[in-house]
């Protein structure tokens, strides 16, 4: 790693502090952060005036508001608005005060519903979206696109990572808004201390998702941040995928609850398969190291550590 002065945009979010995590160990490099209280993404003055002041050579953009099924569906104005605004402001920012080289970091939302499964790169904006998360699909494509339009006309390095399901130390785990793995371990984590005989699970359990510890992504954005000429983006998964049924019941298990499950089939279950190809990134010698199985036990034990510690993130957005 080349001596650089890196900017690590939404590092309390969980995955920005994955990133703190694997950057700050690493010899020649100064990691800046600003927690949102000190600097509002969504403020253009105020990310220009950081920038200037600041003048770091790299960014790493991962704030955003982010959400499941029910925030993306509930909220899809703030869901674009918001992680529209925080795109625009930090890629302009970073051209007009010659940050060298920016990674953006998108979703696997990105891709078209009945996009082939694995998705590759090249299926962005080959068909209609997920109708329930649109606008912040919507957002993050404009953001991809932006950051590759910069580079195509200024010659910036300035490029994008998709990655897939997230989940980890510093999850999110509010009671509605989050993410459907912390969401379920919350679920059974209090249906075990209730003694809940039974616990609801949304959908039909047949949709199949692919999950990914962000320790892992926080590798592959330190290899990503290494490459001299890499793709305007590229899709960052584990290659392997569950059905949500598989998922429930390895959560329960995880957890250590025994009482029923029990389907509502009135809920979304968004899109059928999202599994990510995962061959480029491959290709460059990344591989994941948690398994499933692992990474769920250890995204139980942060859970637990957290509640302790009276840190578990239960609020709105990242």
């Amino acid at each position: 790693m080349r001596m650089m002065k890196l900017f690590i945009a939404g590092h309390n979010g969980m995955v920005g502090a994955a990133l703190v995590r694997r950057f700050q160990g690493l010899e020649g490099v100064e990691i800046i952060t600003r927690s949102r209280r000190e600097l509002d993404l969504t403020d253009q003055r105020a990310v220009s005036a950081f920038y200037a002041e600041q003048k770091p050579d790299a960014a790493i953009i991962a704030a955003g508001k982010v959400g499941g099924i029910h925030a993306n569906n509930t909220y899809p104005a703030e869901f674009l608005h918001q992680n529209l605004a925080i795109a625009m402001n930090c890629i302009d920012g970073a051209y007009r005060a010659g940050v060298k080289r920016l990674l953006y970091l998108g979703s696997s939302c990105i891709y078209p519903k009945h996009a082939p499964q694995p998705m590759p790169e090249s299926c962005l904006l080959t068909s209609e979206l997920e109708p329930t998360n649109e606008g912040y699909a919507i957002a993050k494509i404009t953001g991809i696109k932006l950051a590759q339009y910069y580079r195509r006309q200024y010659g910036t390095l300035f490029y994008s990572a998709m990655p897939t399901n997230l989940y980890g130390p510093g999850d999110q785990y509010h009671p509605e808004n989050s993410h459907v793995l912390p969401a379920l371990i919350r679920r059974f984590h209090l249906a075990k201390l209730t003694n809940d005989p039974t616990v609801i699970a949304w959908g039909s359990g047949t949709p199949r998702r692919e999950f990914m510890h962000v320790d892992d992504l926080a590798d592959a954005c330190e290899l990503l941040m290494q490459q001299d000429v890499p793709p305007d983006w590229i899709n960052v998964g584990s290659g392997s995928e569950v059905t949500i049924k598989e998922l429930v019941e390895l959560v329960a298990a995880t957890v250590g609850y025994s009482g029923q499950i029990v389907w509502d089939a009135s809920k979304p279950d968004g899109a059928p398969r999202k599994l990510m190809d995962s061959a480029k990134l491959a290709a460059l010698g990344w591989r994941p190291r948690y398994d499933l199985k692992a990474g769920v036990r250890h995204a139980y034990e942060c859970f637990l550590a957290e509640m302790d510690a009276h840190t578990l993130r239960e609020g709105h957005s990242v």
